[in-house]
């Protein structure tokens, strides 16, 4: 599997010369093959999918749901801010993170991306069977579920 180890403007005259494909390109082509269009690109779909990852690792890493709580008022009591600096944000946090972790943030998502192609059947049996217009990615019933209902 090819890595790419470069950034910026220049990245993808490297991919041409070298043949290389990007982190991200590799994702793209796996999204393809799993997902209809209309799931890979609804920003809302991929956002909320993000986001449970995300709330996911944090849970894993020792926070709190009480220390979440806090953090979502927070963040959605403030403006919203740019899209691609929010991205960089997100970048530098996360390896900033598996760093403190003593977690290689390329090997993992590398070990990710090799494992969800192997559960490629899987996963579209799951959304399939998701609840349409949710946020969550399954049937969830439980006192999350109803909480998630009453907002």
């Amino acid at each position: 599997m090819a890595e790419t180890r470069c950034c910026g403007k220049d990245e993808k005259k490297y991919i041409r010369e070298t043949g290389e494909v990007t982190y991200q390109e590799r994702v793209a082509a796996w999204i393809t093959a799993c997902f209809p269009a209309s799931a890979r690109g609804n920003v809302s779909e991929r956002s909320h999918r993000f986001l449970e990852e995300a709330i996911e690792l944090a849970q894993a890493s020792g926070c709190t749901r009480e220390d979440a709580r806090i953090i979502v008022d927070y963040v959605f009591d403030r403006p919203a801010g740019a899209q691609e600096q929010e991205v960089g944000g997100v970048m530098v946090t996360l390896a900033a993170l598996c760093n403190a972790l003593k977690l290689t943030m390329d090997d993992a998502g590398d070990k990710e991306l090799a494992r969800n192609w192997e559960r490629i059947d899987a996963i579209r049996r799951k959304q399939a069977s998701k609840p349409v217009g949710s946020p969550l990615p399954q049937r969830v019933e439980s006192r999350i579920h109803a909480s998630v209902s009453r907002s």
